[in-house]
C-alpha cells in the first residue's frame, strides 16, 4: 500500500460539521458521537468472509488451471518473504472443519469466492469444464445450507485464469466481458438453484489500480495513467452483462440477486472551512467508490472524474481523455444493474488539496490533485495503512444512501489486522474495532441507511496478497507452520458471537461483560498455540527424521548381512 503523510488534527475540527457531495447529505445527523445502544432490525444477517486464492490452497490439484496470482506469487521479490498461496489455509481440504467453526459462531451467511480457473482451467467455457472443481463448490454450498448458513458467492476475487492474461491481455481487453459472462452463466446454471446472492466483482478498484497501474498485484503491470481506467471500463461492462444475463435467463427461476462489492475508504476534509479541501475530499470518494458505483447507478462516470482526467489529458497533448467513454447505449446498459451494493470498508483518510503539474507523469493518483493524511492519534494495530476511524464508516454509508438512491447495502468486508509475529490470541484491539465499527453501522441504520447484513473480514488468517502472511485479519488464528494448518479461536470469536446472538448492543450491563468473558476464553487457546511448535517439531520428526533413520537402519542391516555372507564364504 502507499505510504501516507501524517497531520495532527485539532479537536475543534473533529467536532465541526461539513456539507459536501450533496445538499441532501445531512451532516447534522452524522456527528462523531458516543456509543449508541440498540439492536438491528429483525432478519439482519451476520457473517464472515474469505476468498478462494487467499484460503483454498491446492493451487494445482484436481485439474485446476493457473491463475494470475499463482504465476505472480511464484516470481521472486513480488510477495513479502516470497510467500505464495500454494497451500495457504488448506481450505480446499478443510470444508467440514471450517463450516463447523461457522456453525459454532452461529453465522447467518458465509461470503466466499469461486476460483474461475478451478472450474474453467483455461478461462474459456467452450474449452473444458473441470467437474472436480464444480464438485468442490457443490459440496461447500450443500454443507453450508445443511448447517443453515446462507452462501453469498463472489464470482471474481482477483484470480483471473493465467491463459486469459497471456493470450488476451486480461482486463485490458474487451473480450474479457464475454469470457466472464460465460463463466458466470456456468455458475448460475450449476449453483444458482441454491445460491441466491451473487457478487460479480470484489474490490475492482484494487484489480484496476494495483494490477494495471502500480503493478503491486497480479498481473503486475505498470500502465500508468491508462491501465487502471481501461481495466475498470471493461470490468464495469462485464458486471453489467452478467447482471443482464441473470435477469433474462435465471431470475424468474432462481429468485436470486446480483450485486457488486466495492471497497472505499472515507475521505474527510482536513480543513472544513476550506472549500478546496472539501472539494478534494469529494474527489477522493468519487475517484474511489464513485468510479464504479456511479456508472452502475447513474449510467456514467462521476462528472468530477471526467473533468479532471479530461483536462489533464488535454494539457498533456492527448487528443482524447485517458478515461474511456460510454456510448449512449452502454450508459443505458450499465445503469441500474445492482440489486444490492456490497460495501467493503476498513479505514478513513483526511484529504487536502494538492496540485500536480500537467508535466508530471500520468497517473491515477496525480489525476486527483489531492493528498491523503492521517491523524497520529488514530489507533494503528496492524497494517501500516490501516487506522481505526469508526466514525468514517457511518459517514460513508450515509453518503452511499444519498448518492445512489437508498440502495440495499450489504457490508461485504470490515475488519482489522495484526502483524505476523503476534501469536497473542487475546486480540482486544480487534474486539474494540468490531465494537466501534459495528456501532457506527447501527447508527447508520438508525439514520435510515438500508443496511441488510454485515460480513466480518475475515473468518481465517490467510494469504494477504503482496504482504504474504505478514498480516493477519482472521477471527481464527491459522498456524501456517504446521502441515495441517490448525485453527485457533481468538477472543474476537466469542465477542463477535455475542454481537450476533444479541443482534447488536442491547444494553450497557450486558455488553460490558462481553470483552471480559471473551478474554477469559482465549487463555486455553493460547496454551494450545504455545504447544504448537512442539507439535510441528513432532510432525517433522515423524515425517523426516523417522523415515531417514529407518532407511539408514535398512542400509546398515544390508551391509551387515553382506559382511556375514562374505565371512562365511
Amino acid at each position: 500500500m502507499q505510504q501516507h503523510s501524517v497531520v495532527r488534527i485539532c479537536p475543534f475540527l473533529l467536532l465541526a460539521l461539513c456539507i459536501f457531495a450533496s445538499e441532501d447529505f445531512d451532516w447534522t445527523k452524522n456527528k462523531m458521537g458516543s456509543f449508541q445502544y440498540g439492536t438491528f432490525p429483525s432478519g439482519f444477517s451476520w457473517g464472515a468472509g474469505s476468498s478462494a486464492y487467499q484460503t483454498e490452497g491446492a493451487w494445482d490439484k484436481d485439474g485446476k488451471g493457473k491463475s494470475i496470482w499463482d504465476v505472480f506469487s511464484h516470481k521472486r521479490g513480488k510477495i513479502h518473504l516470497n510467500d505464495t498461496g500454494d497451500c495457504s489455509c488448506e481450505g480446499y481440504h478443510k470444508i467440514k472443519d471450517d463450516i463447523a467453526l461457522m456453525k459454532d459462531m452461529k453465522l447467518n451467511h458465509y461470503l466466499f469466492s469461486i476460483s474461475w480457473p478451478r472450474i474453467l482451467p483455461s478461462g474459456i467455457k467452450n474449452d473444458y469444464i473441470n467437474e472436480k472443481g464444480i464438485e468442490h463448490y457443490d459440496n461447500l454450498i450443500n454443507m453450508l445450507l445443511e448447517n443453515r448458513i446462507t452462501p453469498i458467492v463472489t464470482l471474481y476475487h482477483w484470480d483471473l485464469p493465467q491463459v486469459l492474461e497471456e493470450k488476451y491481455g486480461g482486463w485490458q481487453n474487451a473480450s474479457m466481458v464475454n469470457f466472464f459472462n460465460d463463466f458466470a452463466n456456468l455458475c448460475f446454471e450449476r449453483f444458482g438453484n441454491r445460491v441466491k446472492y451473487w457478487i460479480t466483482f470484489n474490490n475492482p478498484w484494487s484489480v484496476a489500480v494495483e494490477g494495471y497501474e502500480t503493478g503491486e498485484h497480479a498481473p503486475g503491470l505498470k500502465m500508468r495513467g491508462t491501465g487502471a481506467y481501461n481495466a475498470a471500463h471493461n470490468i464495469i461492462k462485464a458486471h453489467a452483462k452478467v447482471w443482464h444475463t441473470y435477469d433474462a435467463q435465471w431470475r424468474n427461476k432462481q429468485k436470486g440477486m446480483v450485486g457488486i462489492s466495492l471497497s472505499a475508504d472515507w475521505g474527510e476534509p482536513v480543513d472544513i472551512t476550506n472549500q478546496r479541501d472539501i472539494e478534494a475530499a469529494e474527489r477522493y470518494v468519487q475517484f474511489y467508490l464513485g468510479w464504479f458505483a456511479t456508472p452502475l447507478f447513474h449510467g456514467d462516470y462521476p462528472q468530477i472524474m471526467k473533468d479532471y482526467i479530461g483536462r489533464k489529458s488535454a494539457q498533456q497533448g492527448l487528443s482524447s481523455s485517458r478515461l474511456p467513454t460510454f456510448s449512449p447505449h452502454e450508459k443505458s446498459y450499465v445503469r441500474g444493474t445492482c440489486d444490492f451494493l456490497g460495501i467493503s470498508h476498513i479505514t478513513t483518510r483526511y484529504i487536502t488539496q494538492k496540485n500536480f503539474p500537467s508535466n508530471h507523469a500520468n497517473s491515477y493518483f496525480t489525476d486527483r490533485d489531492l493528498a491523503e493524511l492521517v491523524d497520529p492519534q488514530w489507533p494503528d494495530p496492524g497494517s501500516e495503512w490501516l487506522y481505526s476511524v469508526p466514525w468514517g464508516f457511518r459517514r460513508l454509508l450515509s453518503f452511499v444512501k444519498t448518492q445512489y438512491g437508498d440502495p440495499v447495502i450489504y457490508v461485504t468486508g470490515n475488519g482489522v489486522s495484526e502483524k505476523m509475529m503476534c501469536t497473542e490470541l487475546c486480540d482486544d484491539w480487534r474486539m474494540q474495532y468490531l465494537r466501534d465499527y459495528i456501532n457506527e453501522m447501527l447508527k447508520a441504520v438508525k439514520d435510515g441507511v438500508n443496511v441488510k447484513g454485515y460480513t466480518a473480514w475475515s473468518l481465517l488468517d490467510k494469504f494477504e496478497w503482496d504482504e504474504g502472511y505478514s498480516e493477519r485479519f482472521g477471527l481464527y488464528y491459522v498456524d501456517f507452520g504446521s502441515k495441517n494448518k490448525p485453527r485457533y479461536p481468538k477472543a474476537s470469536v466469542q465477542y463477535y458471537k455475542r454481537i450476533i446472538s444479541s443482534n447488536g448492543f442491547p444494553n450497557q450491563r450486558e455488553i460490558e461483560s462481553w470483552k471480559r468473558k471473551a478474554l477469559e476464553t482465549c487463555t486455553s487457546s493460547n496454551q494450545l498455540l504455545a504447544a504448537d511448535p512442539l507439535i510441528s517439531h513432532m510432525e517433522m520428526v515423524t515425517e523426516i527424521v523417522v523415515p531417514t533413520v529407518c532407511t539408514l537402519c535398512i542400509l546398515l542391516s544390508a551391509v551387515f548381512l553382506m559382511f556375514l555372507l562374505r565371512t562365511r564364504i
